[in-house]
């Protein structure tokens, strides 16, 4: 492997040394033409020799450039040469200076500044950078002032197979028709190769098959996967896991390689038809089942998916095609047979049905394979049922006379037992269909008949039932009930009468022959044909001379006036018998009284009055309901005064005085506090009412039974009387005194208590008053005003004796 590595460097060295050779000289033919600021740039010789060995000199010599090639990744004990760089104006002597910069220049790159070398000195990686470009000039070593212009270069990585090819991708998933023809494309993979494409085999990619064989195939240009088999049945094997290699060098060996998998899946075709899993199906129907109930389930089984399995089902044929019916579960797909019509057991044991499935959608490639059906044979066996008796009718109906005695026959139902036993039968009439219990059934035979008489103007139709069940059986499992209408016929026995039993309302002044009255009857019997109604009057009041009566003979009768003029005062009522004959069989008749008003009428015959009240004030109220509602009326005003008058009325003061006191509700103190023995006290309005101070104070609630006379004043100045003895006189007198108001009055406290262990609550300790009064008085009052005076009697000292 190494021996093929250098000789790959060899060719590459030399081919590159080729190239720039050829490409400086065409940089030489097109010199003159580059405006004189570059020179030419010469690798590794700057002399040419003629065609004789003389050698040449050339005046106008530069820089020669080219580009450089290394290659990458390598891995040598010492940096690699790149190449040299040499310029005319170098005479050998080391005065010129060569440097160099640009990508990496430095770092990956250094030059030898005297021989002009550039040694790489880091492996590179052409996949990381593909060139570098370096700028190369020679300065003047001592004075670094440039000799030739600047010259730029190119380095490029030279490309070694270092990388293998990926599939960027993967994996693949795919999806391929099942039964598809070989060479069918399936999908398409791609690989990628980081080394350079346009540089040797390093990034040329060959495809191979490493794991699918041999179903499928790849193409090894393109990457293409083909099937490789026909038929390839997705019912047998549905899924297919295959690995594609792709390997560089163009597949040689020596080349590196890279792997993909790819999951190919088949999609289903209709490629199967249905198929039963039996030739022939075995089912079992019992005859009590109802039409609709399900009878039994079979499916054909298709293999394919989706639309491709489904199956419809049929059936072509059988001697049971109008008993049963098929349909089809879309959930399962299974064929469902249902009892269509009802069965019997004793009519017909068995039947036979042939049932066809098919796919309703066809794939027409695949159509030869067909066809795309199955069919099978169903029996279907019918099992006995202990059936409920039958009646030999849906329904019955029967007449009976009404007023027929009790124990008439009414009629007989009949119903058997459709099974083989042949059960003997037993009737009923449901206690619910017969409330009143009007018949009665045998319970051998089914013969009906009445309880009692029936009338059929109380209830003309009778609606019962009758049911039949099999003895020794269970009633609520064999129970069969039958209607029965039974019709009560009508016969003559009510007597016609009034249609209406209104008032007929005569005038006094009627004139005879005039007619008053069309009366009709009415029977509560049906009324049979050509059967009316006939009018007279009843042989009491034959030969009456007011009324007579003319039949109509169309079941209604005139009432006419035979006599001049009818008289209230005489007679303000008449009652007309008549009587009413139907002529049915047998004929009833009637006797039903006419009532005939007079009344007074004006000119028009207009009716004034029947001296009848209702009829008098039938537009208006009686005179006993004017009376009371006036007598509401008169009540309600006066009550509505009577609040007014209460309410305009002011509440006057119990006690008269001559200026109300707005500090009447105000305690106030003007003496000193007494203490918790200070109980005594008298009205406040005895001190702010001097001028009743003496007498008595009126009141208004009561009258006072009798008078105080009236007192001299005896309030207290200077030494006359002892404060405690008019308090004390002033507290019986309001204890006394019959006149004093009903509600608590305020108290003051008019003199010194005893005993007080909170002290004096007085404001009369202040010695800053203003006050001129003359306080010498309270020496005299007692000990109890002690302090009183000794505060004020110190006061006026102070006072002198400033």
């Amino acid at each position: 492997m190494w021996e093929g590595l250098r000789l790959q460097v060899f060719f590459l060295c030399l081919g590159a040394t080729l190239w720039s050779a050829a490409a400086a000289a065409t940089y030489r033919g097109s010199g003159p033409r580059e405006h004189g600021h570059r020179r030419h740039l010469s690798l590794h010789r700057h002399r040419e020799r003629g065609k004789e060995g003389q050698v040449l000199h050339r005046s106008k010599r530069g820089w020669v450039w080219n580009q450089f090639f290394v290659i990458e990744e390598y891995t040598g004990p010492d940096p690699v040469l790149v190449g040299r760089l040499h310029s005319d104006v170098d005479s050998g002597n080391g005065n010129i200076k060569y440097i160099l910069s640009g990508e990496g220049a430095g770092t990956i790159f250094v030059i030898d500044d005297k021989t002009g070398n550039i040694h790489a000195t880091k492996t590179l990686d052409r996949e990381e950078q593909a060139q570098y470009t370096l700028t190369a000039q020679a300065v003047d070593r001592d004075t670094n002032k440039p000799l030739e212009p600047p010259s730029e270069f190119i380095v490029k990585v030279q490309d070694i197979n270092d990388n293998p090819p990926e599939f960027l991708h993967g994996p693949y998933y795919a999806r391929v028709a099942e039964m598809s023809n070989v060479g069918t494309s399936v999908i398409k993979v791609t690989a990628t190769d980081a080394d350079d494409p346009t540089y040797g085999n390093s990034a040329r990619l060959v495809y191979s098959i490493l794991q699918g064989q041999p179903y499928f195939s790849v193409e090894p240009q393109t990457g293409i996967i083909r099937t490789a088999l026909p038929n390839m049945d997705r019912e047998a094997r549905q899924e297919y896991d295959v690995v594609i290699q792709a390997k560089d060098m163009g597949g040689h060996m020596g080349g590196l390689s890279g792997t993909t998998q790819v999951k190919i899946t088949l999609t289903d075709v209709n490629d199967n038809p249905p198929k039963f899993a039996q030739g022939v199906y075995a089912m079992a129907v019992s005859e009590d089942k109802v039409p609709g109930e399900e009878v039994g389930r079979l499916k054909a089984k298709d293999p394919d998916l989706a639309e491709n399995g489904l199956v419809d089902y049929r059936i072509l044929e059988g001697d049971g095609m109008n008993l049963f019916e098929i349909t089809k579960d879309s959930e399962t797909q299974e064929a469902v047979i249902k009892l269509k019509k009802t069965v019997d057991f004793e009519t017909k044991r068995s039947y036979t049905l042939k049932v066809e499935a098919s796919n309703p959608h066809v794939d027409s490639r695949f159509i030869a394979w067909g066809p795309y059906k199955d069919t099978t044979i169903v029996k279907i066996s019918v099992e006995d049922a202990d059936e409920p008796p039958s009646f030999m009718a849906p329904g019955y109906n029967f007449e009976v006379e009404e007023n027929a005695p009790a124990g008439t026959l009414v009629g007989r139902v009949h119903a058997k037992d459709t099974d083989i036993m042949n059960n003997p039968i037993r009737y009923m009439i449901p206690r619910y269909t017969d409330l009143e219990e009007f018949f009665i059934i045998n319970h051998e035979d089914g013969i009906i008949k009445t309880t009692r008489p029936l009338d059929r103007e109380t209830q003309a139709w009778h609606n019962i039932s009758v049911s039949a069940t099999e003895i020794g059986s269970s009633p609520s499992t064999l129970l069969l009930c039958v209607r029965v209408n039974i019709k009560v016929k009508d016969v003559n026995d009510n007597a016609p009468e009034f249609a209406a039993q209104n008032e007929v309302l005569v005038c006094e002044n009627v004139s005879p022959g005039k007619l008053i009255e069309t009366v009709s009857a009415t029977d509560k019997d049906e009324m049979a044909h050509r059967q009316h109604f006939h009018f007279s009057l009843a042989p009491e009041v034959a030969n009456n001379h007011s009324f007579s009566i003319k039949d109509n003979r169309d079941s209604t009768a005139s009432i006419f006036v035979i006599r001049k003029g009818l008289s209230r005062m005489s007679q303000d009522v008449y009652h007309l018998p008549i009587q009413i004959n139907d002529n049915g069989v047998p004929p009833m008749s009637s006797t039903n009284t006419l009532i005939i008003r007079v009344c007074s009428c004006d000119s028009k015959d207009t009716i004034l009055s029947c001296n009848v009240e209702p009829f008098i004030l039938s537009a208006g109220l009686s005179t006993g309901a004017l009376i009371a509602i006036l007598a509401c009326i008169v009540i309600l005003l006066a009550i509505v005064v009577l609040f007014v008058a209460l309410r305009r009325q002011k509440k006057e003061p119990l006690i008269l005085f001559e200026e109300e006191d707005i500090r009447e509700n105000i305690i106030t103190y003007d003496d000193e506090g007494g203490g918790e023995e200070d109980t005594e006290a008298f009205d406040i309005a005895t001190l702010q009412n001097p001028d009743g101070a003496n007498g008595f104070l009126p009141r208004k609630d009561i009258k006072p039974e009798l008078q105080y006379p009236m007192r001299p004043d005896l309030r207290p100045i200077g030494n006359s009387v002892d404060v405690d003895d008019f308090i004390k006189t002033r507290i019986s007198d309001a204890d006394n005194d019959p006149t004093a108001p009903p509600y608590d009055s305020i108290q003051i406290y008019g003199y010194e208590g005893r005993g007080s262990i909170a002290g004096s609550l007085s404001s009369l300790e202040s010695v800053t008053t203003d006050s001129d009064l003359d306080y010498d008085y309270l020496q005299s009052w007692g000990p109890r005003f002690k302090k009183l005076a000794d505060l004020y009697g110190t006061k006026d000292l102070v006072d002198d004796n400033s």
